[in-house]
């Protein structure tokens, strides 16, 4: 329990420190922190669970951008301000630079191996943004259509 806690408040700093750099709104760093931990705290809840890294990464995606939405709607803030903060704990920099190592040393088979790893990971978290917001639009189109009747 410790180990969470733990990870859900280096995911919030990394999360609202990335925030303070990408210049968001000082009101919103709060916000930012707190959804970069949510989409943190879910994949590494599904990796402690031996869960694949890519569906983690995938779920972690869900939660980021379901997070991203609430506080958009919340704060009256464009959703990418939320999401390019929240979505820092994800990103697979340390497989990329792996891959980038490996280059350099001239091993390009397992170079390869973690490029096509950190490949694999960034698009699951793309294909995560993607399905949430695709998920809320649909809900919101279907909640409209019946409030007005057609």
């Amino acid at each position: 329990m410790l180990t969470l806690l733990y990870q859900f408040i280096l995911s919030f700093f990394a999360s609202m420190g990335f925030g303070i750099l990408f210049n968001a709104p000082r009101r919103a760093l709060l916000q930012c922190g707190l959804t970069g931990a949510a989409g943190w705290i879910v994949y590494y809840i599904l990796s402690s669970f031996e869960v694949n890294q890519i569906l983690a990464s995938f779920a972690g995606g869900i939660v980021l951008t379901a997070v991203s939405i609430f506080n958009s709607r919340y704060m009256k803030m464009p959703i990418v301000i939320f999401i390019t903060c929240g979505i820092i704990p994800l990103v697979p920099g340390g497989k990329a630079y792996q891959a980038m190592r490996n280059v350099v040393l001239e091993d390009y088979q397992l170079a390869f191996s973690f490029g096509i790893e950190a490949a694999l990971i960034a698009s699951a978290i793309a294909l995560g943004i993607i399905t949430s917001e695709m998920f809320y639009s649909l809900v919101n189109t279907a909640i409209t259509k019946l409030k007005t009747g057609e």
